[in-house]
């Protein structure tokens, strides 16, 4: 697989665009180049090439389920568990992760499909579901941000 290519996948929850290369999902979702992704890992080992967990935490984020975590140095990093999209996940290891939508929009499979470089498909079909939740975490504190 090409990490520099603009997937098109289902994730956890919504149809989603993947790329280890940032500049290509901001030029594929004319997004604001400023604003940062969510990283997709396929594994707590994978993590930890990223970030270190607050000792505090570490429980929270192994048994985590639809969360990202926003951590102390400022990566928002969720370890997938959905088994069809870690099948996918699994041979990036990691990828840059965003709804498949134009900036600011809904869900358009039209524009979905037109956007992505390569279109994964599986026995789901794309849908959009509750967003995951989002905690910032600190050293003790956690705080919910969605």
């Amino acid at each position: 697989m090409n990490p520099d290519l603009v997937y098109l996948a289902q994730t956890e929850t919504t149809a989603g665009f993947l790329s280890q290369n940032a500049e290509a999902l901001i030029k594929t979702k004319n997004r604001p180049s400023g604003k940062s992704f969510l990283m997709s890992v396929d594994s707590l080992t994978t993590l930890r090439r990223f970030t270190r967990v607050p000792k505090h935490h570490k429980n929270r984020v192994r048994r985590a389920q639809k969360t990202s975590f926003v951590y102390p140095c400022g990566l928002a990093i969720r370890v997938v568990k959905d088994e069809a999209h870690l099948q996918f996940l699994q041979k990036l290891k990691w990828s840059y992760s965003t709804s498949s939508n134009s900036s600011g929009k809904g869900f358009d499979e039209t524009f979905a499909k037109e956007r992505a470089d390569v279109i994964v498909f599986t026995c789901r079909n794309f849908f959009e579901d509750k967003p995951s939740s989002i905690y910032r975490l600190g050293k003790r504190k956690i705080k919910k941000i969605r």
